[in-house]
């Protein structure tokens, strides 16, 4: 069966199936998928959780052994297979053929895994996890959309906002619904339950002095690295989620590659982008420290920071983000040319 993210929450409770997938590339809506998922099973006496995390040295052979396994606790089991490429290559497809085809007793499966392509849905793997189980995709909100969304999250939370806040946040935030999340948990906190209008948001934010994410990447466009550590380091108290960060800086380090490739049109392509004429002179500041090639480099290991910070991969994500942003805020070295 396939359910949206937003029908999961009347669907689960029909029945508990040997396996669950959410995939896509959306992680608020995939995150909380995923905690509804687990929190449903342990209201169903499922209390242990065995993690596989899938990569290009995976022993397939290990989800076999976690189905043959018996638990020591006599108890249920839940095993996550976190599968980023959401392809899981020939042998991984025939060992979840022949795992679906006998599921054990008192173990579910959940595979956590990333954009499904057109491809993968048609393979024999597939079918069995959507014969045998429920399917949550999770798809970006269109922006259309997206004030519609915003609209319902503020009602979770009590709170009625205006057309001009959803306006604000819409244009902000660019469709990450985690930013977006965000955005709306700091107002209530702010603001508390009730009606709010733009006024109101506009003083709750100047009234702050906290460190924001877009201060600190202009911060690190300027190139003033001992600065960046300390707006990072007031994030990181504060609580904000890696995975929003790392979007703002992926999508700026997206244009400034764009625009290494092409810098005789740098006016035209920061203003097609909607980029403020206040900060056209931060980005050129940036370009002229770095070439084309060091900010495809700093992408790449943004893709990196995006996988660790949704725990598929085992590494200190802060230190990777505070690393990323030395790099942007200073100039290219050896290693980066390389």
């Amino acid at each position: 069966m396939n359910v949206r993210p937003d029908q999961l929450p009347s669907m689960i409770t029909r029945a508990v199936y040997p396996v669950y997938m959410v995939s896509g590339d959306e992680p608020l809506q995939q995150m909380e998928s995923l905690d509804l998922i687990r929190a449903f099973l342990r209201e169903n006496d499922f209390s242990e959780r065995e993690v596989l995390d899938v990569d290009a040295q995976f022993d397939w052979q290990r989800l076999l052994d976690e189905a043959a396994s018996m638990s020591l606790f006599a108890t249920r089991r839940i095993v996550e297979l976190r599968l980023p490429s959401a392809k899981p290559g020939k042998q991984g497809a025939d060992i979840l053929k022949d795992y679906l085809s006998r599921p054990p007793q008192d173990t579910v499966l959940i595979i956590n895994a990333g954009k499904v392509d057109g491809s993968a849905k048609k393979s024999a793997w597939y079918k069995s996890v959507e014969q045998n189980g429920l399917v949550v995709q999770c798809w970006p909100v269109p922006l259309e959309q997206l004030s519609f969304w915003l609209k319902q999250r503020f009602k979770k939370r009590d709170i009625v906002a205006d057309n001009d806040v959803l306006a604000y946040i819409s244009q902000h935030v660019e469709g990450n619904l985690l930013a977006a999340d965000q955005e709306i948990e700091k107002l209530y906190l702010l603001l508390g339950p009730g009606k709010i209008t733009y006024a109101d948001v506009a003083e709750a934010v100047t009234s702050q002095s906290r460190y924001s994410i877009f201060e600190l990447v202009d911060v690190l466009l300027g190139g003033d690295p001992r600065r960046a550590i300390k707006i990072i380091t007031g994030l990181k108290a504060e609580g904000v989620v890696p995975v929003v960060l790392n979007w703002a800086l992926a999508k700026d380090i997206r244009l400034l590659s764009q625009v290494a490739a092409d810098p005789r049109s740098a006016d035209f392509i920061l203003k097609r982008s909607g980029v403020w004429q206040s900060r056209v002179t931060l980005f050129k500041a940036c370009l002229a420290r770095h070439p084309q090639r060091s900010f495809h480099l700093m992408l790449k290991r943004c893709a990196y920071i995006d996988a660790a910070s949704k725990g598929m991969i085992d590494c200190n994500v802060w230190d990777e983000i505070e690393t990323l942003c030395v790099r942007l805020a200073g100039s290219t070295g050896p290693a980066l040319r390389s």
